[in-house]
């Protein structure tokens, strides 16, 4: 294995674990998740985070395997734009905690959809160790 498959290999493993572990929390705690969608509005909130929890795990897991990457990329970065701007608000917040708290949240959830569109524009396929 050269330097270059390790990292790219590493670099999928430790990418995909945040959102395939995000997506299981999704589903397994849909009840306390759906309570905090519910706070900020979200319709239908227990079928928003079940249906969420499922873009992660599919696209976490298609990032991992490297089966359709840029299908599982485009899933997570619609996940991550739309909860930014619609769960991590940091504007509409007057508490300096509060405030700095979801503007973390915001850039964190734009930081990672840069990194989708990255995915999403990668032109080296397939990827070493890779299904698809």
């Amino acid at each position: 294995m050269r330097l270059e498959e390790a990292v790219l290999l590493a670099g999928r493993v430790l990418l995909s674990w945040l959102f395939i572990l995000s997506g299981y929390r999704h589903i397994v705690h849909r009840k306390p998740m759906a309570g905090y969608a519910s706070a900020s509005g979200v319709p239908m909130p227990e079928v928003a985070v079940v249906l969420t929890g499922l873009m992660l795990l599919a696209g976490g897991l298609s990032i991992l395997l490297g089966w359709h990457p840029r299908i599982g990329a485009a899933l997570i970065f619609i996940f991550l734009v739309v909860v930014a701007f619609w769960m991590h608000r940091f504007w509409s917040f007057t508490d300096p905690m509060q405030r700095g708290t979801q503007e973390a949240h915001f850039w964190k959830n734009i930081a990672l959809a840069g990194a989708m569109l990255w995915i999403i524009a990668w032109t080296h396929w397939p990827w070493p160790f890779a299904l698809g």
